[in-house]
Order: structure tokens, then C-alpha cells, then sequence
């Protein structure tokens, strides 16, 4: 199972946020590269970046940012935040992003994830934030009335082969991801799926590994210091 160790940007800066509320903004890194640098010198080899000041705006913020995280690790790097059209995606691939992740704009367009599979292949991810099983959408400010496994079959019809899940009444808790709604969404679609939110320690990790996941997102745990890359990588 691959570990992505979770760098979260905003105003530059490097921080962490409970159930996704942006007043609750903690800095942990002035710098988001010497975070990123510190996770590869303890072996990690794939991160998750997000451009939180992008998802409030619509648009990528910080970019250059994320671009030059890539460029001095040499990682595996996915981003999301903001990325809404076919540019934004673009933008990343010529920047040496390994994946990039649609939230708000697959679920209000569908048809345009269908397109950036068609163009961009596995490039292209889907990340399903839900609350009470309601996928939320705008940095989670905004809940749909679109069930998150019906949403993750959509997404398999089109022809996505990711899906990154997140409950957010987990996120930032360390109380452990939601594991019903992940083996809920593993038998419901074929997708590798990669869960986020709420994972403290080598526990959760294990139990996620025997789940057959594909992957898991880890940020406050690796901050905290209550999960260790050492004794999972």
C-alpha cells in the first residue's frame, strides 16, 4: 500500500486543518518544501499536496509552489485544489505533477472528467469528500444531495481509475478513518482507492493494508508524531 505523507498550502504556508474548517488553520511548516524534503529523507516516495488557497479561489494558487516541490524531490507528487479546467491540468502535467485530483469540478461536470481521462489517462484522479455520506464540494463549504457511492460509480463508468476518499468528520481527528464507508466503497467499485482523514497510527494503517487498499493519506499523524514513516514504509 502506498503512503502519502499530506502537505497542505496555504498563504504559503504549510498547515493543517480539522474536518477541513479553514479557521482552524495550524502552521506546522513555514516552508511546504522543507516539509516536503523532510518526508522524502525519511524514505517517503510519493506525496499528496494540496493547494488549499486554490480551492477557495477556483483557480491554482499556489502552483509554483507545488511545481517546485516536485522539481527538488523528484517524487511521485499528486495535487488537488482548484484545478477546474483542461489549462489547470495541463499546467501541472508540464510541471512534472504525477497526478492530478478533481473534487468540486467532477462533481459539477462530469463530462468534463470524462474528458480529461480521455486526454490525460491516468493522470487523473477523483477525490470524494463526504459528509454523512454526501459528497461536499468548494473546500467542503458546500454539501450535495449526491450519495458518495453513487458518485464513485459514475466515475468508474467514465473510465477513472482512482478515487481518493475522504470522510470529513474524520479529517484531522486521529480517531481513525471512516473503515465502513471504505469497505462499502470497495465493493461497490473496481477503482484503486486511496483513503484520507483521520489516521493516527500503524493500526490504522494495517487494518487499511488488509482492506486492500491502494493507498492512504497521512498528515496530522506525521506532524504530531503519533505515526511514524520508519514503521510503516
Amino acid at each position: 500500500m502506498k503512503i502519502f505523507p499530506a502537505v497542505d498550502i496555504k498563504d504559503g504556508r504549510c498547515v493543517r486543518l480539522l474536518r477541513g474548517e479553514f479557521s482552524t488553520a495550524e502552521t506546522v511548516y513555514e516552508s511546504p518544501l522543507a516539509s516536503a524534503l523532510n518526508f522524502k529523507e525519511q524514505g517517503a516516495d510519493c506525496l499528496h499536496l494540496v493547494d488549499l488557497d486554490g480551492s477557495l479561489e477556483k483557480k491554482p494558487v499556489n502552483d509554483s509552489i507545488i511545481a517546485e516541490i516536485c522539481r527538488q524531490t523528484g517524487l511521485f507528487c499528486e495535487v488537488g485544489g482548484g484545478i477546474r479546467t483542461m489549462k489547470d491540468i495541463e499546467l501541472y502535467e508540464k510541471s512534472g505533477i504525477s497526478r492530478v485530483i478533481l473534487g468540486s469540478a467532477a462533481l459539477r461536470d462530469p463530462g468534463f472528467v470524462r474528458q480529461a481521462v480521455q486526454t490525460f489517462g491516468s493522470l487523473i484522479s477523483v477525490g470524494i469528500d463526504a459528509k454523512d455520506g454526501m459528497v461536499c464540494a468548494e473546500g467542503w463549504l458546500e454539501t450535495s444531495q449526491v450519495h458518495y457511492v453513487d458518485f464513485a460509480r459514475e466515475m468508474e463508468q467514465i473510465g477513472l481509475r482512482h478515487l481518493i476518499y475522504t470522510d470529513i468528520a474524520t479529517d484531522g481527528t486521529l480517531q481513525g478513518p471512516n473503515f465502513d464507508h471504505l469497505s462499502v466503497l470497495q465493493n461497490a467499485v473496481s477503482m484503486d482507492i486511496t483513503a484520507s482523514g483521520g489516521i493516527r497510527d500503524k493500526s490504522h494503517i494495517d487494518r487499511l493494508k488488509k482492506m486492500g487498499l491502494y493507498g492512504a493519506i497521512c498528515g496530522k499523524s506525521l506532524y504530531a508524531g503519533t505515526l511514524s514513516l520508519s514503521e510503516i514504509l
